[in-house]
């Protein structure tokens, strides 16, 4: 009888290539203290990650065929495989402190992930993953470049971001249409931005979301009379760092213009 090996779900296409497997997992840092794997599908990145962090290691999968299949390859697994759902679970419960997340994200929930962990910044230290490669060029991009945009801001505020290499379409199961990449993410040393941090996710959301007008016209709403006339709402959201952003932030703060 021909072993059921679990389907394609929720977007994600599943690694085959041994070798990029492998250079991967090499990508985890050696300080971190915790390991949490999202999405381990048929266990291409489980088998070298519980020969290399079984003592520090968890899985979290959602799908009901992929769990089977873990269960019988991964049987040292046991309490370590959690089936849950990652955008819903705490991950304070597999450590306090110096965690990395790990997988090869499905394209439809990857940015979900990421502000997952966002939520999780103070505990999660790395994270080192698959994504779609527009997605990966997105979240390093600098300020001046056209991928610039949302993601980039709120992920670089905290994360230092590595776009590690680009991965073909022929090493996957079923082939994706696009290209994919690896990103490595690694916690910065900010530990407040001194700022309002929801206005300022407001004040990025707001802008990109109007990005081809200037930060005046797009940001609009959130003025006041004193401050419209200011230089930097010339520019256009893609125009601006970080640090230029929080500076926006504590302006608008500072005159009440928020709504």
């Amino acid at each position: 009888m021909q072993e059921v090996r679990p389907k394609k779900s929720l977007g994600q296409h599943f690694l085959t290539d041994q070798n990029i497997a492998q250079r991967i997992v090499e990508q985890l840092s050696p300080d971190v203290e915790s390991v949490v794997e999202v999405g381990a599908g048929t266990g291409v990145l489980t088998q070298y990650l519980v020969k290399n962090v079984l003592d520090k290691f968890h899985v979290i999968e959602i799908d009901k065929e992929s769990i089977a299949y873990l269960e019988k390859h991964f049987p040292v697994l046991g309490e370590r495989l959690i089936e849950g759902d990652f955008l819903r679970t705490d991950l304070s419960q597999f450590g306090k402190q110096n965690m990395a997340v790990i997988g090869n994200f499905p394209y439809n929930i990857s940015s979900q992930i990421f502000f997952q962990v966002l939520k999780h910044k103070e505990l999660v230290v790395e994270v080192v993953g698959m994504v779609q490669k527009e997605m990966a060029e997105r979240m390093a991009a600098k300020e001046g470049s056209k991928t610039y945009g949302i993601l980039s801001v709120l992920m670089q505020a905290w994360y230092d971001i590595d776009y590690l290499f680009t991965v073909n379409e022929n090493v996957f199961n079923p082939p994706p249409k696009v290209k994919s990449a690896v990103v490595k993410m690694r916690r910065n040393a900010t530990t407040d931005l001194g700022c309002d941090e929801k206005l300022f996710v407001s004040v990025v959301k707001q802008a990109f979301n109007q990005r081809r007008k200037t930060m005046r016209n797009s940001l609009r709403p959130m003025l006041s009379p004193e401050i419209i006339g200011d230089e930097v709402f010339n520019k256009r959201p893609e125009q601006l760092s970080v640090q230029e952003f929080i500076d926006l932030t504590n302006l608008i703060s500072a005159t009440h213009g928020a709504p």
